[in-house]
């Protein structure tokens, strides 16, 4: 299965450990290209981001509504073995859950960023709280899942993902990005294949980031994905889903470059 692999490199001093980024449902690694590759390659980072099968320029379209979630944990294992050094492994939403069950049986990474990441229990939490909370929304999101981007709009991507202040003109380049996702992958994360991994299994740094203002992953979840793990949370305020490309989207980057100089770089000069 050949991966579109979109990987940045820093002109001079490169961090000896790199990162790997892996996208959420209904998006590919030009997520991640919009600022975080390049903004985290000046602080002197190798990075790269994965569009798992079926997404982006990856092999596999024809065959997306029939992916299941081990194999996007394949695609993960492929091309964390095609880098040089273990990398940190950085999941936004499903692309968490896509790290969180990589890690059940491969657990020789750097370290592991679960950002607005579906929890450690699945899927079910959050369709409860958008249905209970938000359910207009919620409708309109399941006519998505089933429909894909032909169903979409504007107004409710920006309900969805992002928050009230981000400009019409950066939706409609966002909305681009937009693609179908395998329903059969959504049904893993709530039943067919739950997360098996241990919190004792988690031997390396971890960072849990959320958004006070997502809709999708609530900041009680990512408390809860965080308690699981045995660390504490970062919620960002006045920000919603897609972290990655809010207009306030440094902040987030800001939080993972000084983690990783904290819990990576220092663990990296005393191995």
């Amino acid at each position: 299965m050949k991966l579109e692999i979109i990987s940045r490199y820093p002109e001079q001093t490169t961090k000896p450990t790199p990162l790997l980024f892996v996208h959420g449902s209904f998006a590919d690694a030009r997520c991640w290209d919009q600022h975080f590759l390049p903004y985290l390659t000046q602080s002197g980072y190798e990075v790269h981001a994965v569009s798992l099968r079926g997404h982006g320029q990856s092999e596999g379209r024809e065959w997306l509504p029939l992916w299941r979630m081990t194999d996007y944990v394949t695609d993960l294992g492929h091309t964390v073995r095609a880098l040089s050094r273990p990398p940190v492994l950085i999941g936004h939403s499903m692309g968490g859950m896509v790290v969180q069950k990589y890690l059940e049986t491969q657990p020789k990474v750097a370290g592991v960023v679960l950002m607005a990441s579906v929890p450690p229990q699945g899927l079910i939490p959050s369709n409860l709280h958008m249905a209970l909370r938000h359910p207009f929304l919620f409708q309109q999101m399941a006519l998505f899942a089933l429909m894909g981007p032909s169903v979409g709009s504007l107004d409710m991507m920006r309900s969805l993902l992002f928050s009230k202040d981000m400009p019409l003109e950066q939706l409609r380049q966002y909305f681009d990005l937009v693609q179908a996702e395998s329903q059969v992958v959504s049904l893993d994360m709530m039943w067919f294949d739950p997360l098996r991994l241990k919190p004792e299994q988690v031997r390396v740094p971890i960072l849990v980031q959320g958004a006070q203002d997502d809709v999708f992953v609530s900041p009680a979840m990512v408390r809860a994905t965080a308690q699981f793990y045995r660390t504490q949370p970062h919620i960002f305020p006045r920000m919603a889903h897609a972290m990655m490309l809010e207009m306030n989207w440094r902040d987030v980057a800001d939080g993972l470059r000084d983690w990783l100089a904290r819990a990576i770089e220092v663990q990296s000069a005393a191995a």
